[in-house]
C-alpha cells in the first residue's frame, strides 16, 4: 500500500524503531525517532554513489554522522549478488546505526526475465521497495511480470544528455500503459543537465514518480559540476511543493546524491541537507 504525506511521520518512526528493537540495537538511540523530525516525516536519505570512496562501514557511520535514517545503496556497498549472510550483516549495521534502506541501483534490466528476478529475488531479501534502473525497451514486458509478483517498484533514471532517458517524454513513453509500479527515479541534477525543468519533471509525471536523487548543477549542459543545492539552477522549495501535490510516497526514496569532491564530501552533503531542511519547512 501506498502512504503519503499525512501518515510520513508515523511509517519512518514506527518501521525505524521496530527494526532497532527486533535487531537488539544497542548503538541506536530509539529516543531519536521521536524527537521533531528536521524533514517533516519525508524519507531523506543518501545515494551511497556520493561515498564511493569509502567502504561500507565507513559509508554508514557517514550517514550517521549526517543525521539522516535511509540510504540508497549502489553495488559497491551492497551487490546484488550478496549473500544472505552479507545482507543480514549489512542489515544489522544499519540496524544499529538507525537507518533503513529506501532503494537499491541503478540497475539494469533487458528482455531476460530470469536475470530480472534475481535483481528482485534480491531485492526482497534485502527488504528494499524501490529499485532504481535504467532498463532496455526490450524489458518491459517483464518487469511488468515482476513488479506485480514483487509488490516492488522499478524506478526509471534519466542519465542526461543522450542517455536513453534524458526527457520527460522519454519517461512518458516507455511507462504508458505498464503496471502501476514502474515509474520513475526523478534525477535532478541530470535533468538540469538536459536542459529540463526537475519541478516540471515531478508535475508532469506525478504518481509514477517513487524516487528522486537530489543533486544541483553549475551549468545547463552535459559537461557540468555538482554544486550545493540551490546553488545552481534547481528551485529547491518548488521541488518539495510539487512533491506534496503529488502525493509522494512515504515509502519513496529521495536521495541526496553528491557526486564532487568524493575524497571529502561530508562538509557539501550537510550544506545540501540544511538546504533541504529550510526548503521543506518553506514548501510546508
Amino acid at each position: 500500500m501506498t502512504t503519503t504525506l499525512s501518515r510520513r511521520r508515523f511509517l519512518a518512526h514506527s518501521t525505524a524503531g521496530a527494526a532497532a528493537i527486533t535487531a537488539g540495537a544497542t548503538m541506536f538511540d530509539v529516543a531519536k525517532l521521536h524527537a521533531a523530525d528536521p524533514y517533516d516525516g519525508w524519507p531523506i536519505g543518501v545515494q551511497s554513489y556520493s561515498l564511493r570512496n569509502f567502504n561500507l562501514l565507513e559509508a554508514v557511520r557517514h550517514i550517521q554522522g549526517l543525521d539522516v535514517h535511509f540510504v540508497e545503496f549502489y553495488s559497491k556497498h551492497l551487490s546484488p549478488q550478496a549473500s544472505d549472510a552479507q545482507i543480514k550483516e549489512t542489515k544489522s549495521l544499519l540496524a544499529k546505526a538507525g537507518i533503513q534502506i529506501s532503494a537499491h541501483g541503478v540497475n539494469n534490466f533487458t528482455k531476460d526475465h530470469e536475470a530480472n528476478r534475481k535483481t528482485f529475488e534480491f531485492a526482497k531479501r534485502a527488504g528494499i521497495r524501490n529499485i532504481t534502473a535504467n532498463p532496455q525497451p526490450d524489458s518491459f514486458d517483464s518487469l511488468d511480470k515482476l513488479v506485480a509478483e514483487y509488490d516492488i517498484r522499478v524506478c526509471i533514471h534519466n542519465h542526461g544528455p543522450g542517455a536513453l532517458y534524458d526527457s520527460i517524454e522519454s519517461v512518458q513513453k516507455v511507462v504508458k500503459g505498464r503496471h502501476k509500479w514502474i515509474g520513475a527515479c526523478v534525477d535532478t541534477g541530470h535533468f538540469i543537465r538536459s536542459k529540463v525543468d526537475p519541478v516540471k519533471a515531478v508535475r508532469e509525471l506525478g504518481p509514477r514518480v517513487f524516487a528522486l536523487h537530489i543533486k544541483d548543477e553549475e551549468k545547463q549542459e552535459k559537461r557540468s559540476r555538482n554544486v550545493v543545492i540551490g546553488q545552481g539552477f534547481l528551485d529547491v522549495v518548488g521541488l518539495f511543493k510539487e512533491l506534496k501535490k503529488i502525493q509522494f510516497p512515504a515509502d519513496g526514496a529521495i536521495s541526496l546524491e553528491y557526486e564532487a569532491n568524493p575524497e571529502n564530501p561530508i562538509d557539501d552533503m550537510k550544506a545540501c541537507l540544511a538546504v533541504a531542511r529550510e526548503a521543506i519547512a518553506k514548501a510546508s
